[in-house]
């Protein structure tokens, strides 16, 4: 069982955390400097490329972290397996409580009739805080998976 739960939760927390940087070093900067209309425009775009996409990378590392957790067998890594699964459930609720919001929020506006009170509600502050957070609690997950499995070897 470890051998397919150990690369399946590196795959999915990777390629999580790999997406989260790339907002992080790319696609935030691009959106943080738009006009509103443009940022409007563009965030709706990147909201949606990555469902189910994200959510099942997501959920699958924090499942397979409390698999883990279960089955690992040293304590060292059990402990460190269930960190990664907390790190990993923080994400999915900054996600799900935070960003996701915004994101449907975003998406259904009209970038060329904007609400007049928009530059008042404009997200991108906290979005962009919350997205930072999301995105260093999914990397500190993958290096706290990568120390577990190197517990097993």
């Amino acid at each position: 069982m470890l051998e397919i739960l150990v690369p399946g939760v590196l795959l999915v927390n990777g390629l999580a955390a790999g997406v989260l940087m790339g907002t992080q070093l790319g696609g935030w900067p691009l959106l943080q400097s738009l006009p509103p209309e443009r940022y409007v425009h563009a965030h709706g775009f990147f909201s949606t490329r990555f469902d189910p996409f994200m959510p099942i990378c997501l959920i699958g590392t924090l499942a397979g972290d409390a698999a883990l957790a279960l089955l690992a067998g040293p304590p060292a890594a059990t402990v460190l397996f269930a960190v990664a699964g907390a790190l990993a459930l923080g994400t999915v609720t900054v996600s799900l409580v935070k960003n996701v919001p915004v994101n449907r929020w975003i998406r259904g506006l009209d970038p060329d009739h904007l609400p007049e009170d928009f530059a008042e509600r404009d997200p991108r502050r906290h979005w962009g805080g919350w997205n930072r957070a999301r995105s260093a609690m999914s990397v500190a997950a993958l290096a706290v998976n990568c120390v577990a499995v190197g517990l097993l070897l």
